[in-house]
C-alpha cells in the first residue's frame, strides 16, 4: 500500500546523541511524509556521513527543522498533541486516538527524556510495551512503530 498523501506527523528528537539513528529517522519521516524536529544540543554534525549514509540519498528531501529548545515545540503546537515517548509510563502507544499534525518526542538514546519533562505532563507520556528483559527498543525502531501506528490510524479515520 502506498501513502497517497504525507501524514503532517512531527517526530521531534530531544538532544539525539547517534548519526546512524538520526539518518534511519530522517529516511522514515521522508517516506512518511513527517516532518523531522532536532533540538540541540546534538552530539554529531548534520553533515556527518555516518548520517547521510543512513539517510541514503534522501537526505534532502527531509522537511528538517532544528531547534535551540523544546520550549520551540511547545509554542509551535498544542500541549495536547504532543506525546512523549518513554519506558517511563505505562500507557501504552496504541491506546490513543491519533490526529494529522501530532508530534511525538523521543528523548536521547542513553537516557531518555528528562524527568522533570514527564512529570510536568503526565497525561502525554506514552510507551511501546515490551518484556522486562531489555531497557528500551532502538530509537530509529521505537520511532517506526508509534509513527506507523499513528499512520495506520489516521488513514481509516
Amino acid at each position: 500500500m502506498k501513502l497517497l498523501s504525507p501524514s503532517g506527523l512531527h517526530i521531534v528528537l530531544y538532544q539525539p546523541e547517534i548519526p546512524q539513528n538520526t539518518g534511519n529517522i530522517g529516511r522514515l519521516c521522508v517516506g512518511t511524509g513527517s516532518t523531522l524536529h532536532l533540538i540541540k544540543p546534538m552530539r554529531f554534525l548534520l553533515d556527518e556521513k555516518s548520517l547521510r549514509r543512513a539517510g541514503l540519498d534522501y537526505w534532502q528531501e527531509l522537511d528538517l527543522q532544528v531547534h535551540d529548545d523544546l520550549s520551540e515545540i511547545y509554542e509551535l503546537f498544542p500541549p495536547q498533541r504532543i506525546y512523549l515517548c518513554t519506558t517511563k509510563t505505562d500507557r501504552a502507544y496504541s491506546a490513543l486516538d491519533y490526529q494529522p499534525n501530532d508530534v511525538f518526542v523521543f528523548g536521547p538514546e542513553s537516557r531518555g527524556l528528562p524527568e522533570s519533562l514527564l512529570k510536568a505532563h503526565p497525561g502525554q507520556c506514552v510507551t511501546i510495551p515490551m518484556t522486562g528483559s531489555i531497557r528500551s527498543l532502538n530509537l530509529a525502531n521505537s520511532v517506526g512503530i508509534i509513527l506507523y501506528e499513528a499512520i495506520r490510524q489516521i488513514s481509516q479515520a
